[in-house]
């Protein structure tokens, strides 16, 4: 029996594509070494990381009640059910992507794939162990999905209290008194998020200048602000040595950026450097495949040098490591195989969205990425502070950033950092897209009282001409 695609990795964009591809009528399989269906981002990323932040929202407005005019007397957390609470989304959503096999007609092969070199046929081989033993099918495409997993630093190991990687810190039994997080891209920070509002006393270590690095400088500005203004340690410019297990848990020699070292101590050290690409030993030597530092190098369409075999999602090189992004690569490379009609990611469309409080999303150029390629630039922010809504919901930090070219009004880039700010960017996402300008966006007409109205607040003010400020 020959498959038309088989898809290896079950996350995001493996799911997605093996349902797409089902839906088109293809005859499909999707190969999981796990026991549970739906890959990094829901059993140990996104999802469950999520979960917790919400928690830790609720949370928020619990020690806060008295504002509100609410008598709250003695809240407290019960950690054991807020990670029962976790665990119950993650079960209930992995069951959902199970369903979804079944409903789309696509065969679960459960076991560890490996590619082999080509049958006599010339068809693609995948070979899947598992404890039942080893079996081998024969397939026309394949798609690799296999994801990626937390880099540790050189000489650490990860383990279940001490030294924490995105995975092993979902499960710890009790929430720590202090902890130290070298990196603060999204996983860093919205695990600082988490904790320091949890009570735990968080130290963020990162090496390059600022935190969140990827986003427009004047938004890692304010959520430094906002994270001291909160209690949470920011040392950035800095690099972390001599990391070794002590009585109270984890210590560490840290070089400041201004050249002073200082010994750091606490009971949990979590990792957040990267991540690498899931490529070694799946059989990549067996076919022309090239890597790039173990990414592996595919075309517009997401195909590799190896004809009928694809890559999407985080092993791909040079893809924002995202699910959404995962799941649209996977939509194109299987409209490809199917011969229907596809366009490939524009990288500038791509949103970007980090869960902390306040939150961050951002779509297209930085105003620096924007002057550095040349254009005339026009920008326009809005203040949280000035919208009502924000007041409503006692969320007042932030802004909306309009990037945009001076000429003819196109968008560049959108940048917010403020409440729900992961939800507003939609709309920015939306009229970039749609190659909408800056006076599309102002005639644009935003429901009162909402946080989105901040949007139009910014374009109108790329001109000077926002009413609120």
């Amino acid at each position: 029996m020959t498959y038309d695609l088989i898809v290896i990795g079950s996350g995001p964009g493996g799911y997605s594509a093996a349902v797409r591809a089902g839906q088109y009528g293809l005859k499909t399989a999707i190969v999981e070494k796990d026991p549970k269906l739906g890959g990094t981002c829901l059993l140990v990323g996104c999802i469950p990381t999520k979960a917790l932040l919400h928690t830790a929202d609720v949370w928020d407005y619990f020690k806060h009640s008295a504002d509100e005019g609410l008598q709250c007397d003695n809240p407290r957390i019960e950690y054991g059910k807020v990670l029962d609470r976790k665990n119950k989304i993650v079960n209930k959503h992995s069951k959902g992507v199970e369903f979804l096999m079944k409903k789309n007609k696509v065969e679960w092969i459960k076991g560890y794939a490996t590619l082999k070199p080509r049958g006599a046929n010339g068809t693609l081989q995948v070979e899947v162990k598992s404890d039942g033993g080893t079996q081998t099918f024969e397939t026309k495409n394949v798609i690799l999905a296999t994801g990626s997993a937390a880099r540790l630093l050189p000489g650490l190991q990860a383990d279940p209290k001490t030294i924490l990687t995105n995975v092993e810190i979902l499960d710890i039994p009790a929430i720590p008194k202090t902890m130290l997080i070298i990196g603060a891209g999204a996983v860093g920070v919205e695990f600082a998020s988490i904790f320091n509002r949890f009570g735990t006393k968080v130290t963020i270590i990162e090496m390059l200048p600022r935190l969140v690095p990827v986003e427009d400088e004047e938004v890692s500005k304010e959520l430094e602000r906002c994270f001291k203004k909160q209690g949470i340690r920011c040392e950035t410019g800095a690099k972390a040595e001599n990391i070794t297990k002590s009585d109270k848990g984890i210590k560490m020699s840290v070089t400041l950026s201004n050249g002073k070292r200082e010994d750091m101590e606490a009971e949990t050290l979590l990792v957040a450097v990267g991540r690498k690409p899931m490529t070694e030993n799946i059989g990549l030597e067996n076919l022309k495949v090239e890597l790039d530092r173990g990414f592996i190098k595919v075309d517009e369409y997401q195909r590799t040098g190896e004809p009928g075999l694809y890559a999407i999602g985080d092993l791909v090189a040079g893809t924002p490591q995202l699910a959404h992004v995962a799941t649209m690569q996977g939509m194109v490379a299987v409209a490809t195989i199917a011969g229907k009609p596809t366009r490939p990611i524009n990288r500038n469309r791509i949103p970007g969205c980090t869960y902390t409080a306040p939150g961050i999303g951002s779509v297209g150029l930085t105003e620096a990425q924007a002057r550095a390629q040349g254009f005339k630039v026009k920008v326009g922010k809005f203040p949280f502070t000035a919208n009502s809504k924000a007041t409503i919901l006692g969320a007042h930090e932030g802004f909306v950033k309009v990037v945009a070219d001076e000429k003819f009004g196109e968008i560049l880039g959108v940048h917010i950092i403020g409440p729900e700010a992961f939800e507003l960017v939609s709309e920015a996402v939306t009229a970039m897209e749609a190659e909408a300008t800056v006076e599309t966006m102002m005639s644009t007409i935003h429901a009162h009282p909402t946080l989105y109205e901040a949007m139009g607040e910014a374009f109108n003010n790329v001109y000077g001409l926002a009413i609120n400020v």
